[in-house]
């Protein structure tokens, strides 16, 4: 959750949308992490850390980018807990400093870097630390400063407010880049990969980290912020772009930001920022992990035809029409000004992940049709399920596998507008 939001994300358009991906040379320098908000964890026991990394490290992901404000009295304890726990399960760690929601100083910047740079977990690139930001280009001529103070760090910055062009200006200061442009543009239903294709061309060789998120929506008055990002299809999407990209790193958009509705797992309550609670309680997104060791596996192999893990299936999809009732001021994009309702459709999205091609089976209600897929990338396929004018539980079917998933209704939240939250379910 980003309690000051940097100016929208400076987007490359009219590029060629990404085509069908192209088997690379492997690398088992490729890393995969997940964004991980440490200003949500006040109090929070080592417990919860151990299940966050055992989850993740489960579905293939390498480490955390820990989101940190230079405001949060509980940065001590709970950074130290992050760094125990996954040096005790070889699991990376590096910091993130969240420059748009916190003003840090060099010295403050320095003393962490120090203080963890010899940790077991702290992620290492040429023997540096490895450092990471959320927006701050105004900082970027500190950043000398704190490798001469820390003798050294591989600095790969989120200054996405820039474009990859201005990101480009500034290569002398940065090992790479990292870009926060993970969702569609306000008015655009899908993304593209035009601007994955500007970053690695301004960088000139240097490391690019391409954001992957599966959602977004945010209603948070407080903050200001109240804006759907299309996710139909995002999920899919963007792996099929990581795939043909194949980044030297992906940053998944998050692990645990539930204000933002770009979760991963199940909303663990003593996270969930005051008034989420209302779109997020009741919607689970662990399932979106399901595709992670397969999509993971395969960009760093460089070849969509890898193993399986496993077959199966991830499903998604809102738990009411998107004109069920009103908006409730949700804008379509961030910047946007139409209605987030005209930026999604009444449909069940599924990933299927199997050896063979195949029809799929989805039931809304007890009314039941067979689906072919829409587009296809090595093993993963791509469907959806219009629920236009049906109600009930949404059951899908895979491999005579079946799982059924929350109930599609008319029914207007308690909230008094639509919830454009998804819930995930696992087939």
């Amino acid at each position: 959750m980003r309690l000051n939001i940097a100016a929208a994300v400076a987007l490359l358009a009219n590029f060629a949308s990404a085509g069908v991906a192209r088997p690379r040379q492997s690398s088992s320098n490729r890393l995969v992490f997940a964004h991980y908000m440490v200003g949500l964890t006040s109090g929070q026991s080592q417990d919860q850390w151990q299940k966050d990394i055992t989850d993740a490290k489960s579905a293939g992901i390498d480490g955390f980018a820990l989101n940190v404000g230079s405001q949060d009295s509980w940065n001590a304890q709970q950074l130290q807990l992050a760094y125990d726990t996954a040096s005790s399960n070889s699991f990376n760690l590096f910091l993130s400093f969240d420059m748009a929601a916190s003003s840090w100083t060099v010295d403050q910047v320095v003393s962490l870097v120090n203080q963890y740079k010899g940790a077991g977990s702290q992620l290492k690139v040429n023997g540096k630390p490895f450092v990471s930001t959320f927006e701050g280009p105004d900082w970027a001529d500190n950043w000398a400063s704190v490798r001469s103070a820390t003798g050294d760090i591989f600095l790969v910055p989120d200054w996405s407010s820039l474009g990859a062009q201005g990101v480009g200006s500034k290569l002398s200061q940065i090992d790479g880049a990292f870009n926060w442009g993970a969702w569609p543009n306000a008015n655009q239903y899908t993304i593209d990969s035009g601007n994955d294709q500007a970053y690695q061309s301004a960088l000139q060789g240097k490391a690019y980290m391409m954001g992957v998120s599966p959602y977004f929506y945010t209603d948070l008055p407080q903050y200001s912020k109240n804006w759907y990002s299309s996710s139909d299809s995002l999920w899919y999407d963007r792996w099929k772009q990581v795939l043909d990209i194949q980044p030297e790193y992906i940053e998944i958009i998050t692990w645990n930001d539930y204000g933002e509705s770009s979760y991963i797992n199940a909303p663990v309550a003593a996270q969930i920022v005051s008034g989420a609670e209302t779109y997020v309680n009741g919607f689970d997104h662990t399932a979106f992990r399901f595709v992670l060791p397969y999509f993971i596996s395969a960009y760093k192999a460089g070849n969509a035809n890898v193993d399986l893990p496993s077959e199966g299936a991830v499903a998604w999809y809102r738990t009411t029409p998107a004109t069920v009732c009103g908006d409730g001021g949700t804008v379509w994009g961030q910047g946007g000004s139409a209605s987030a309702a005209s930026g999604t459709k009444d449909v069940i999205s599924i990933i299927v992940l199997s050896n063979s091609s195949q029809d799929i089976t989805v039931a809304i209600g007890g009314s039941s049709q067979t689906v072919s897929a829409s587009s296809s990338v090595g093993k993963a396929s791509f469907y959806q399920v219009d629920f236009s004018g049906k109600t009930g539980a949404v059951t899908v079917t895979v491999n005579g596998k079946s799982t059924t998933g929350p109930e599609i209704t008319n029914n207007c939240p308690s909230t008094g507008h639509v919830n454009f939250n998804a819930v995930a379910i696992q087939v």
